[in-house]
């Protein structure tokens, strides 16, 4: 500290716009900044594959990344910008990648692996609580949007 004023944090400003992150006070936010890992990816750069054991989630900060299906025509399944995260499901268990994450332009992304979320919950469990219940919302909203989805396919065909 400079001056009795805290220096600031570009990155802590961006993660504060992440859902995963709404419910945690500057200080908390800056613990669990402080077990991520900062990656840079160029445009068109594979940051994980199919078949891949997941390791963690990811945070774009800075750039576009597509989650595709990498069949013969490498379905697009959403493209994502700042403040959205994905391959969360690698925090709750130790699957392998169902699809392939790649920087659709040169990005900047934070992961937080599961060693250090497990290791949050231990030492800091309030916040990662708040992590995991926003997380859980997250999740129960993308399976009510599939269930939707496949409803109207169903009814379409």
């Amino acid at each position: 500290m400079l001056f009795g004023l805290a220096t600031p944090n570009p990155r802590l400003d961006l993660l504060k716009n992440v859902v995963l992150f709404k419910d945690l006070c500057t200080r908390d936010l800056a613990m669990v900044d402080s077990l991520m890992h900062a990656r840079s990816y160029l445009a068109d750069e594979v940051i994980f594959d199919e078949g891949e054991e997941g390791q963690g989630l990811f945070v774009v900060l800075k750039g576009r990344v597509k989650i595709t299906l990498p069949d013969n025509a490498n379905t697009v399944l959403i493209e994502l910008g700042p403040g959205a995260f994905f391959g969360e499901v690698a925090l709750l268990d130790q699957s392998v990648r169902t699809a392939q994450a790649r920087a659709v332009e040169d990005s900047q992304i934070v992961a937080l692996f599961r060693t250090e979320f497990y290791s949050l919950l231990e030492t800091h469990s309030a916040i990662a609580s708040r992590i995991s219940f926003q997380l859980a919302r997250v999740l129960a909203a993308r399976l009510r949007q599939a269930v939707i989805n496949t409803s109207r396919t169903h009814e379409a065909a």
